[in-house]
């Protein structure tokens, strides 16, 4: 019998009425991600950035989430088309590349998500979970109906090309993250500073004016209030890692007369 696979991030915000809530998904551990697919939000990130996952720890996860009505999203370390193809062949239908400056950056990824001769994507979906092991009907004909990819502008090069990336065909949508877009103006670990601010709603308006959707990373209430105030489809407003951090630290200082309090960024 044929099988289905799940709606895109893509089609998921085209459908909602209002910007949509995430979560990373940065300890690596399925439990962990099932508990935060389960929550409630409308997606969680799967990061292999900038936390211990590998292709084993991206499917179990994948799994474990895929019971869950929110939207997976894996973000992979970098835009290489071997990655992409390996992430992609696990399942992951909505994939977030990072560190995407240029058009050229943004054509790659695209390139990196199609079949030929669309694209340069690796052909295995008989092998692979992709498609079911060839349970889901024309996988390989409809490859892009089934992937939505996501663009992460987070360089000064990136907010000056915001327009052009936007417009890149293939490009569903960009995400902003003033993190490393801040480090990138001189400001490390200043993500609400005025200038980083200013870059974030810049970019804002160029990815807009093209049509496209666009989200960003903030951890602060009143910034990620603010971001949305100005337009934001999808925002992450929080992380396992740091959850667990943060929480951890106030149960230490509620009951422990060694531990410091002390307020820490959460991102």
């Amino acid at each position: 019998m044929p099988l289905r696979l799940n709606p895109t991030f893509r089609d998921a915000l085209a459908e909602a009425s209002r910007p949509l809530a995430g979560m990373w998904v940065c300890s690596g551990s399925p439990l962990i991600a099932e508990i935060c697919a389960g929550a409630g939000l409308d997606w969680v990130l799967i990061d292999m950035e900038h936390s211990p996952n590998g292709l084993e720890s991206v499917l179990a996860q994948l799994q474990a989430v895929s019971a869950y009505p929110g939207t997976a999203v894996v973000r992979v370390p970098i835009g290489d088309v071997v990655t992409i193809k390996q992430v992609l062949d696990l399942g992951a239908q909505n994939l977030l590349v990072p560190m995407v400056s240029s058009p050229a950056d943004a054509e790659a990824a695209v390139a990196a998500v199609r079949y030929p001769p669309r694209g340069n994507r690796g052909v295995g979906s008989a092998l692979a979970r992709s498609a079911r092991w060839n349970r889901v009907d024309d996988y390989l004909a409809n490859g892009d109906e089934h992937v939505s990819l996501f663009v992460q502008i987070e360089t000064a090069a990136g907010v000056e090309a915001a327009a052009e990336i936007a417009a890149v065909d293939g490009v569903d949508g960009v995400f902003v993250g003033p993190s490393d877009l801040a480090a990138s103006m001189g400001l490390l670990g200043q993500q609400t500073h005025p200038d980083v601010v200013a870059a974030v709603l810049r970019t804002f308006e160029a990815v807009r004016a093209a049509g496209k959707p666009v989200g960003v990373n903030a951890f602060d209430p009143a910034a990620a209030e603010s971001y949305l105030d100005a337009g934001a489809s999808f925002i992450l407003v929080g992380a396992d890692t740091a959850l667990l951090a943060r929480g951890s630290e106030a149960l230490a200082a509620r009951w422990t007369t060694s531990a410091e309090a002390a307020d820490r960024a959460s991102y």
